[in-house]
């Protein structure tokens, strides 16, 4: 996870989302599941994370999906704030279902809190997660399969890989995955 700056409410989201998406949850209590009426603005809040998914922090290419960081289950009447939304890959966005607020908030994470080690690829807390947060932060990584997880191994590979066989230069690496382009920049200057 990498520090993520609040993304601006588009201009129309409060007619064209929330006041439709509250009439319906008003007419609907028991819905299992809201409508997506936020998915037209999917790309403002991809655009707005870097295209980078929120928890990966490297980008999606198949397109991720919003996030309701406080979810429906426990927080109905927060389906359509834009505030809750945050932009995350679909398999990452299936782990974390239901966590809520016992997972870090992309937007709560700091400078360096999480590196890449290689070449296993692995993402590990560093010495700058406050003492505070840091069993918050053990915990996302554990939930969200962020430390080892297969899935996210192989994301992380894909991308190493274009790179090491330099289809992918190491200013396109920090666009597409930031915290492994950091990972090569500090094994370049220890050295092999």
């Amino acid at each position: 996870m990498i520090p993520v700056a609040k993304v601006a409410k588009p201009r129309d989201f409060y007619t064209r989302v929330k006041v439709p998406g509250n009439a319906w949850l008003a007419s609907h209590p028991t819905a299992r599941r809201p409508p997506s009426l936020w998915a037209p603005y999917t790309p403002a809040l991809s655009e707005g994370f870097a295209n980078l998914c929120g928890y990966a922090a490297m980008h999606d290419p198949t397109g991720g999906t919003v996030d309701h960081f406080l979810s429906f289950k426990h927080h109905r009447d927060l389906a359509f704030e834009w505030s809750n939304y945050r932009f995350a890959s679909a398999p990452l966005n299936s782990s974390k279902r239901d966590a809520d607020n016992t997972v870090l908030d992309p937007f709560e994470v700091g400078g360096g809190w999480f590196e890449i080690i290689l070449p296993s690829l692995q993402m590990r807390l560093t010495d700058a997660v406050p003492p505070a947060l840091r069993a918050k932060a053990e915990f996302t990584l554990k939930r969200l399969k962020l430390r080892d997880g297969e899935r996210i191994v192989r994301w992380r590979r894909s991308w190493y890989r274009l790179y090491t066989e330099g289809e992918l230069t190491l200013d396109g690496l920090r666009k597409v995955a930031p915290l492994l382009a950091a990972a090569v920049e500090a094994h370049k200057q220890v050295g092999p």
